[in-house]
């Protein structure tokens, strides 16, 4: 029998919560704490059966599964398209120039806009997508540092990141264990090479997509069609 994933949940927490940061990492959010509820919605509303494929993504934005506890949740996809209305709390130690607004935070997420905004668009409904998608976060976790600057988990020092990985490595393969998908979607770099290191005795086909985020010139250039043809030559069929 599969994995719960109040299981997978409750134990990739209590991991994280035995690990520590050094400078210049001073704060540490951890949305699967302060956003449970709208993540179990989540995960209990459109995570229950197995799926065609995962897409994976590298750890929370300041202002989507921050805010919502939904990977790449930009605020407005979250709440009128998923239907997320969980209540948000905040985290323990906030920092002054991030803080946790939940669905009320004023400021959107270019990279949810721009996955949730193609989904949205491609399968018109919720349902339509999850029935064979499902998205995840690698990591939980969003690292800052003092000036507010939000700091990836690749930037974090060797010893940092082996230990926080080897966790994230773990939740990953149970992920996939209750899922059972046929096919991984790195979404950029970072999470493809992960996907490929966890899942190492899966033999699970993984395949990239570009990361929809602001900073890529590339996805600047035309994110929604960028993915498709990678998507494309992945041999999924789109609607």
């Amino acid at each position: 029998m599969a994995i719960s994933w109040n299981k997978i949940i409750n134990d990739l927490n209590a991991e994280l919560a035995q690990l520590t940061f050094n400078a210049p990492v001073t704060h540490i959010y951890n949305p699967l704490e302060y956003a449970r509820q709208a993540h179990d919605q989540f995960t209990r509303q459109y995570g229950a059966d197995k799926k065609e494929a995962i897409f994976l993504g590298m750890n929370p934005g300041p202002y989507g599964m921050a805010q919502t506890g939904v990977p790449f949740g930009e605020i407005t996809h979250v709440r009128d398209w998923l239907g997320i209305t969980g209540p948000i709390d905040r985290p323990q130690l906030e920092h002054p120039k991030r803080p946790i607004q939940g669905l009320d935070c004023p400021r959107s997420e270019i990279s949810g806009q721009r996955l949730w905004g193609f989904f949205k668009e491609t399968f018109g409904t919720p349902e339509a997508f999850f029935n064979r998608f499902f998205v995840v976060n690698y990591c939980p976790l969003v690292f800052m540092e003092e000036s507010g600057k939000n700091r990836t988990p690749d930037k974090l020092p060797t010893n940092e990141r082996e230990v926080l990985f080897a966790i994230c490595d773990l939740a990953l393969t149970r992920i996939v264990d209750r899922l059972q998908p046929n096919l991984i979607i790195g979404v950029g770099k970072f999470a493809t090479d992960r996907a490929k290191a966890a899942l190492i005795d899966r033999h699970i086909p993984i395949g990239t997509v570009l990361h929809p985020s602001p900073a890529s010139p590339a996805a600047n250039r035309g994110w929604a069609k960028a993915a498709e043809t990678q998507l494309n030559a992945m041999g999924l069929r789109l609607p």
